[in-house]
């Protein structure tokens, strides 16, 4: 491992790190380049555990003993400066001990994580890193078997989404697939029924659906502010709703996902 001392904020090797708060430029890129974003300790720690390989990490003198124990000797750079050179580097706060340059995974083929699931969920549409992080992090907590993002949704390991998700999303399989209507069929192979959660005046309350749910079921979870389009919900085999009261119409998307995944958990232990 290289502990290298950051003399200019214009070394190339730091190119990974440059003005991570442009939202459009790391979505742009990030793929594209193979890498993504692992910020803390506890983070960067999963992501080793789930076998991802560091490019190189960026940390503030106090945290490096951590850090260097987190990295366990693998040969790595470790790029150190003080948090106002960070700062200006990242375009953020550092505060939680380390940023990492990780390499990019490859994603697994669908129908090979289907094969053995019970229940997944599908993320439609979802634009806001926050909600995707928080729905790994459910689907982590509760027990989802994997996660399948469509091409509408943003990308789970945009640096937002990976900390929110405690870095839940790097152990959750997931994977992309084609829109709603185009991925049905792979479902249906995989033995799934499709269940929408959408406000509408045929859908089936959540208590209900659980009480007796197919032995394989994928969760479908719509945008923000419209929810699933008009093409997801007519492809999906069952909408369901989860009740409201006092007048509010429905919870934001990463708590509805939580309440569904748990109504909707398998049994376990004969229980």
């Amino acid at each position: 491992m290289a502990v290298i001392a950051i003399e200019s904020l214009e070394d190339p090797r730091l190119e990974d790190y440059v003005s991570l708060t442009d939202v459009a430029l790391r979505r742009r890129t990030e793929p594209e380049r193979g890498l993504y974003i692992a910020e803390s300790q506890t983070v960067l720690e999963r992501a080793l555990r789930a076998g991802h390989e560091p490019r190189s990490v960026l940390v503030a003198p106090r945290w490096l003993p951590q850090v260097e124990e987190v990295l366990g000797g693998r040969d790595v750079p470790v790029f150190v400066g003080e948090e106002p050179v960070l700062e200006a580097l990242t375009g953020f706060h550092l505060h939680r001990g380390a940023l990492a340059a990780m390499q990019r995974p490859a994603l697994p083929d669908p129908a090979a994580l289907l094969a053995d699931a019970r229940r997944v969920v599908i993320l439609d549409g979802l634009v806001d890193h926050t909600n995707v992080g928080a729905a790994f992090r459910s689907a982590a907590g509760i027990g989802a078997d994997a996660v399948l993002v469509t091409p509408t949704s943003t990308d789970p390991l945009y640096r937002r989404s990976v900390r929110v998700s405690m870095g839940t999303v790097l152990q959750v399989p997931w994977t992309r697939i084609p829109a709603v209507p185009e991925a049905m069929p792979l479902l249906h192979e995989a033995g799934f029924e499709v269940a929408a959660l959408a406000l509408r005046d045929d859908a089936v309350d959540l208590a209900d659906y659980a009480a007796a749910p197919p032995e394989r079921v994928a969760l479908l979870l719509g945008s923000e502010g419209p929810g699933l389009d008009a093409r997801a919900l007519a492809a999906a085999d069952r909408t369901v709703v989860i009740p409201m009261l006092h007048g509010v119409d429905s919870l934001n998307v990463a708590a509805a996902a939580a309440v569904a995944m748990w109504a909707l958990r398998p049994p376990r232990g004969g229980a």
